[in-house]
């Protein structure tokens, strides 16, 4: 019979085996009192992939002794689900453990649900989606969310310490010698995913050859060697990636150059050049805007370099616009103008257009008094003249704010200042 892999039987069996997630299962915590209480209810846990969700849901179970079925949303059927509802009826009770809860239809939703009104099965859903997103409200407000988090390098290390020295479930059989660089490193490229470490640490002892003392010596070569695929892990479309743009635009705008660099090395990695191009040129105008008006053309050249080059040199335009955008002065006054404007067209604070200022285009025009009295202002010195443009109900109103973040705006900023001077004589 094949062997399960290390990171299949090195399971916790209990809450207390449980490495890390210490904000959920640590004394005094939530799930912590749910199996000290024997009262577990239905859940969500979600987090990044090897954070031990499906683990944790066996463990509970075991903790407390309830019969439970491992089922898939995705490839397991409604007839699937039919017999872990019989197998309840006989126990009395059981713990269903849903991966991919998140891509439950309609059809195993419906009939599971009267199933959890009753507690006839406790749902257990692991998913590395957030829940707010992507799970259906009915399911989700029959359910505590938790979420878990990636691992600390320590806790991956407590857990590959055991991996080693079990020889009943672990690899304490081979003898292995892991050296401490080589460790570090498998806590360091899992990223925080224990499943990538258990599988990195499992390949690397079971292709290296025993010296002749029969131990099994496992170098940082070795390690960089079987971690390489996974020193990076990013889902292109997992709610991560979202966080990754998020905090990338926000390390721009706060001028953290150096916090922006380091998102946009993830996101060059996860290959993700479209969201890249999309989101520096949105800043350009969102973020810099009138404080440096050149930047937002600057970060459309840069993207369209970098277009024409692909990755890897693409990240070499990539880097100057970025460099520069989070060391611009900051201004969102011309966008944040606008944002006041259409806020009052719709809430229907809009009024007429001056009759000054409508069309005169045409036959007629001038009997219905379009246009009659419109002052061109390049009839005037410094082609400006006073008169009212803004309709009558709002020709008081002010949406421009300027800031003076950067030379231009403040620039901009005195001519606003004077124009409204004059208006006020």
């Amino acid at each position: 019979m094949k062997q399960k892999p290390l990171a299949f039987r090195m399971r916790p069996t209990d809450i207390d085996e449980i490495i890390g997630q210490k904000h959920l299962v640590s004394e005094g915590k939530t799930i912590r009192r749910m199996v000290q209480a024997n009262r577990l209810a239905s859940m969500i846990l979600f987090g990044p992939p090897g954070t031990g969700k499906t683990s944790m849901a066996m463990a509970l179970a075991k903790s407390l002794g309830i019969p439970f079925k491992i089922l898939n949303a995705v490839t397991d059927k409604k007839k699937d689900m039919e017999i872990a509802v019989e197998e309840a009826k006989m126990h009395g009770q059981m713990v269903l453990i849903l991966d991919e809860v998140h891509r439950l239809d309609k059809a195993k939703q419906d009939f599971l649900l009267p199933h959890l009104e009753t507690n006839l099965l406790t749902l257990i859903g692991c998913t590395t989606s957030n829940p707010y997103h992507s799970i259906n409200p009915a399911i989700r407000s029959r359910c505590h969310l938790f979420e878990l988090y990636r691992l600390g390098k320590e806790d991956i290390k407590e857990a590959l310490n055991l991996a080693i020295t079990d020889e009943t479930e672990g690899l304490g059989e081979l003898s292995l010698e892991v050296s401490n660089d080589a460790m570090e490193h498998f806590a360091q490229a899992a990223n925080g995913d224990l499943r990538a470490a258990l599988n990195g640490l499992e390949l690397a002892a079971y292709s290296t050859p025993a010296d002749q003392e029969g131990t099994v010596p496992i170098t940082l070569a070795t390690a960089e060697d079987c971690m390489q695929k996974k020193s990076f892990s990013h889902d292109k479309d997992g709610d991560a990636h979202y966080d990754v743009l998020s905090a990338f635009q926000k390390s721009i705008r706060g001028s953290d150059v150096n916090a922006a660099l380091h998102y946009l090395g993830r996101l060059i990695e996860a290959g993700d050049l479209d969201s890249i191009a999309r989101r520096l040129v949105v800043i350009a105008y969102e973020d810099i805007g009138l404080a440096n008006p050149q930047a937002g053309p600057r970060a459309i050249a840069a993207v369209e370099a970098a277009e024409r080059l692909g990755f890897p040199e693409a990240r070499i335009p990539l880097s100057v616009a970025v460099s520069e955008l989070a060391l611009s002065p900051k201004s969102n006054s011309a966008y944040k103008a606008l944002d006041e404007a259409l806020s009052d067209i719709r809430s229907g604070n809009s009024g007429e257009v001056p009759l000054h200022l409508k069309d005169s285009h045409y036959k007629g025009a001038n009997k219905l008094g379009r246009g009659v009295e419109y002052k061109y202002p390049h009839n005037y010195e410094n082609a400006w003249v006073n008169q009212q443009y803004l309709p009558d109900t709002i020709k008081h109103k002010k949406y421009y704010q300027p800031k003076g973040t950067g030379k231009f705006e403040q620039a901009m900023k005195q001519v606003y200042e004077k124009i409204n001077q004059q208006k006020n004589k």
